[in-house]
């Protein structure tokens, strides 16, 4: 199993003590979380994509590009970008000017985005934000793997012969589909044969799982091979400790922090105690048994070869922070990565590895 960690970059006031960071903290604070992961051997890191309050994730090919000034190994993803949001051609001249900086350490997940700024922001709605996520998608597929597109469309001006660039490093890159709630996201994976990535947050297993086993059947129906299907999911929560009580004392401010925030705008919680939280969600939230054994029931029904931990360390002193995330590294991965066999992910391309490419039309035509 892979092992990536995820930020959405929230910012409110910490659970604890009750201090909101200035934005030139809370950015400084993720890049040095993912400087952290990369010394610690996890497999990649995640920066989402929201466009309100309380997230600073608006930008992620800036915030990611940071990071892969920091970084050399660690994989880098989206999670997810809404492309229901962007335009497709502007979205690929940012990551693939993101590929090359990361030395093609790259991949995105891909979904239609969600809340309610969107509307305010760019006019998109929940009538046509489906309808924008798959034309969005197609383009920007299209941009990736061709040097000259000619396109039109319901949602961007249309194009012809249009050239893109920089023409991208990673040929082409790897698209998930972050997936939560509908089949439309779901039916777009397994049209294109792309993997899919499970949000498995908000709500108990069973949701997930009937969306996955519906993906693994419109996999095969548009006659993609069983074995060739890769599936991630999510986590809602990460607290671990040496004892489970002491993982309960860690969390129990993040979590009743989240229930202030649900009765402040009206949202009634799924999980009402950090008992119930632990036992029906998928956090990972206890010691490294009870966690090893949460992972293996979840991938029993999702059958997943990746998962994200929720890791910012709110709420946690940075001590506590790293000590969570080194015993999951010695304790909680080496079992899980025996147990459940993964697909390896990419490894950077160095400079002997480069493609070389024309820079410009005349040498690409070989004038």
């Amino acid at each position: 199993m892979k092992f990536l960690i995820l930020t959405l970059i929230s910012n409110g006031p910490d659970p604890v003590t009750g201090r909101t960071p200035s934005p030139y903290e809370r950015f400084h604070r993720v890049v040095e979380n993912a400087v952290l992961a990369e010394e610690l051997g996890f497999d990649g890191y995640a920066v989402g994509e929201r466009h309100e309050r309380p997230f600073f994730s608006s930008a992620p090919p800036v915030v990611l590009s940071h990071i892969a000034a920091r970084t050399s190994r660690i994989r880098l993803f989206t999670g997810v970008t809404t492309l229901s949001l962007l335009d497709p051609v502007r979205a690929f001249e940012d990551y693939s000017t993101l590929d090359h900086l990361s030395d093609g350490r790259l991949e995105l997940i891909i979904g239609k985005g969600n809340g309610a700024a969107q509307a305010k922001l760019f006019h998109v709605t929940t009538e046509d934000q489906w309808a924008r996520n798959k034309e969005g998608y197609e383009l920007f597929r299209r941009l990736w793997r061709e040097d000259r597109v000619t396109w039109e469309g319901s949602f961007r001006p249309s194009l012809t012969e249009a050239e893109t660039w920089p023409r991208p490093l990673q040929q082409p890159i790897r698209v998930w589909h972050g997936s939560a709630t509908s089949k439309d996201s779901v039916e777009l994976a397994a049209q294109y044969g792309d993997p899919l990535f499970s949000a498995n947050v908000t709500n108990p297993i069973e949701p997930y799982a009937e969306l996955v086993r519906y993906y693994r059947e419109r996999w095969v129906h548009h006659g993609n091979d069983p074995a060739d299907a890769v599936v991630g999911a999510g986590t809602a929560g990460f607290a671990l400790a040496r004892t489970s009580q002491e993982a309960y004392d860690m969390f129990r401010p993040i979590y009743e922090s989240r229930l202030k925030m649900f009765a402040a705008v009206g949202l009634d919680p799924v999980f009402t105690t950090l008992e119930d939280f632990v036992e029906r969600s998928s956090a990972l939230v206890g010691s490294p048994q009870q966690v090893i054994e949460k992972v293996l029931r979840y991938h029993a029904q999702l059958g997943h070869e990746a998962t994200h931990l929720h890791a910012d360390g709110d709420g946690l002193t940075p001590a506590e922070h790293r000590a969570a995330l080194e015993l999951f590294q010695t304790e909680v991965a080496p079992a899980l990565r025996t147990e459940i066999p993964s697909r390896p992910l990419a490894e950077p391309i160095r400079p002997d590895d480069r493609p070389s490419t024309p820079s410009s039309p005349a040498e690409r035509s070989g004038g």
